[in-house]
């Protein structure tokens, strides 16, 4: 089962009409299962469900997913990119530079000065978001229309 509602910062984020209106259209479509992803940067998920109690009654479960859930099992790329990282770090410290990270460019270990790398900002891809969106389980309840009289 899919996400009904996913909600990411880079989104202003309309409660009612992201959320509420949501549940109501998979209610309506027979679903009684409902999942909000709440990303970080848009709020306290606690306080999301809050709102869902008190706009529609339903008692959500929240679940907080700390770094290990979210990342998954390595796989062979994971652990070949992060000895490579590693390698390119403790390299950049014999060689006398320190205040950096070590990162991947196009598949290339690249050393970004800290001050630097603080500011960066990394973008969602709004189409990857308007696919999902549109993917949704939930796809908006559509009234059929009225056959004979």
């Amino acid at each position: 089962m899919g996400a009904t509602a996913v909600l990411v910062p880079e989104r202003e984020l309309d409660f009612q009409r992201d959320v509420i209106d949501r549940i109501r259209s998979a209610r309506l479509a027979g679903s009684t299962h409902f999942m909000i992803v709440v990303a970080e940067g848009v709020g306290s998920a606690v306080e999301i469900g809050k709102q869902i109690h008190e706009a529609i009654g339903i008692e959500p479960r929240v679940t907080v997913l700390g770094h290990i859930q979210r990342g998954g099992a390595p796989n062979a790329r994971d652990r070949e990119t992060a000895t490579r990282m590693g390698y390119f770090a403790v390299r950049a410290m014999i060689e006398g530079r320190s205040n950096c990270i070590i990162g991947t460019r196009g598949g290339d270990m690249v050393e970004t000065p800290i001050e630097e790398a603080l500011q960066m900002k990394k973008h969602l891809q709004m189409e990857r978001y308007q696919v999902l969106e549109t993917v949704s389980v939930t796809t908006p309840y559509i009234q059929p229309p009225v056959v004979g009289t």
